[in-house]
């Protein structure tokens, strides 16, 4: 099946956070770890939890900042420590109520894999590793942390016919 009829169902993004909301890179200061995402990939987050989807963020890292800058963007829910990405997926589809099929997540490596077989759309970042590539059933032209997040918004959004909406043009 066609990836673009699936993006007609989407109404729940799951994303990893490192590869995926980030270009992986981490930047040690201290005891603090730093890491930049993409100004579209954020606008896009917000721009969808506006219109009312529900945005979870699952990363096996853990870092009080990077949850409380997430959330200020109308991030649904923040997981971190996620050791078993699949558990929490089936822990937040009970939680939220949602149907696995109604979801879209985003990984780039190993342990995103088992959600990446639950979901509905399964997709990856370019520069995802091969075995995730291998699973996802759409894979994005720009690299994690470089817009591939914001692609995938994107395109669910104007197969919806949501894209460019009213509110659309304000942060």
């Amino acid at each position: 099946m066609n990836y673009k009829i699936k993006l007609k169902r989407i109404q729940h993004f799951i994303f990893d956070i490192d590869g995926v909301l980030t270009d992986g890179t981490v930047l040690i200061n201290g005891a603090e770890f730093q890491r930049t995402i993409h100004s579209r990939d954020s606008y896009a987050i917000q721009y969808a939890s506006g219109l009312g989807y529900n945005i979870f963020l699952i990363s096996g890292g853990d870092s009080a900042h990077v949850k409380s800058s997430f959330e200020s963007l109308g991030v649904t829910a923040v997981y971190l420590r996620s050791r078993d990405k699949l558990k929490v997926f089936n822990v937040l589809k009970e939680e939220y109520q949602i149907d696995a099929e109604d979801c879209l997540y985003m990984g780039d490596d190993i342990p995103d894999i088992p959600v990446m077989r639950a979901v509905g759309l399964a997709t990856a970042p370019h520069d995802a590793s091969i075995d995730v590539r291998a699973v996802a059933e759409y894979i994005s032209p720009y690299f994690g942390g470089r817009g591939a997040v914001r692609d995938v918004i994107e395109q669910t959004l104007r197969v919806q016919q949501r894209w460019l909406m009213d509110h659309a043009y304000h942060w």
